[in-house]
């Protein structure tokens, strides 16, 4: 799978929130997709924070059966800073990335994407290095508000932040925690909740980002 390159990945706090406000405005909020056969997980582990594992898992749509998954493993080289994850996750990500033998139609990663200070968190930037649908599903907040929605499977309500619409917290199973939807890049938030939804049908996380988070730990 081809990765774009962007910019250096070591960079200063000042510099990687300057490229974060540059790449904000070329991320795409609609749906740029016909049909979606393959959708691809994505999560690092990290060992002693000296070493990350980066998995991607490719499943099936809607059957969710594996089609592919590749894991890759490298020394930590970018210490996390709040508001700059990807700058940290992606360098590690990029082999495991490149590596694929198939082309996923859409991408699920653990973090936000507009749901970010500067429209601009994790799944926004990886959406951009690939030029592909990517869904932002982080288990707890980062900004804005909400109002909680309904204990039932399937209840959501919006997510806001400095007045703007910036993502949806959804319900994917009863009477359990919420996950947080946010677009990454080529897709509507209509279509996140939908894509993440049926992703869920066992458990809280998007079966994809599940079983890549089980493989990145144990590699």
């Amino acid at each position: 799978m081809r990765v774009k390159y962007l910019h250096p990945w070591n960079l200063g706090r000042a510099e990687a929130v300057n490229e974060q406000l540059l790449l904000a405005g070329k991320v795409i909020v609609g749906d740029e997709f016909t049909a979606l056969r393959t959708v691809c997980g994505v999560d690092v582990s990290y060992k002693r924070e000296r070493y990350a594992a980066a998995a991607c898992v490719v499943m099936s749509y809607p059957g969710l059966e594996q089609v592919e998954m590749v894991c890759k493993r490298s020394t930590v080289r970018v210490e996390y800073s709040p508001g700059l994850l990807a700058f940290r996750e992606i360098p590690p990500l990029i082999p495991a990335l490149e590596s694929l033998q198939s082309s996923p139609d859409l991408f699920i990663c653990d973090g936000h994407g507009l749901a970010h200070p500067r429209r601009f968190g994790l799944a926004c930037h990886l959406g951009l290095l690939l030029d592909r649908p990517v869904v932002g599903c982080a288990k707890s907040l980062f900004v804005g508000h909400f109002k909680e929605p309904a204990e039932q499977r399937g209840a959501y309500e919006y997510l806001y932040h400095r007045g703007d619409l910036v993502g949806a917290v959804l319900r994917t199973q009863d009477n359990r925690k919420p996950v947080f939807i946010s677009i990454g890049h080529k897709v509507t938030l209509e279509s996140s909740l939908a894509v993440i939804l049926r992703c869920t049908a066992k458990s809280r996380i998007p079966e994809p980002l599940r079983q890549a988070h089980i493989a990145a730990g144990k590699e």
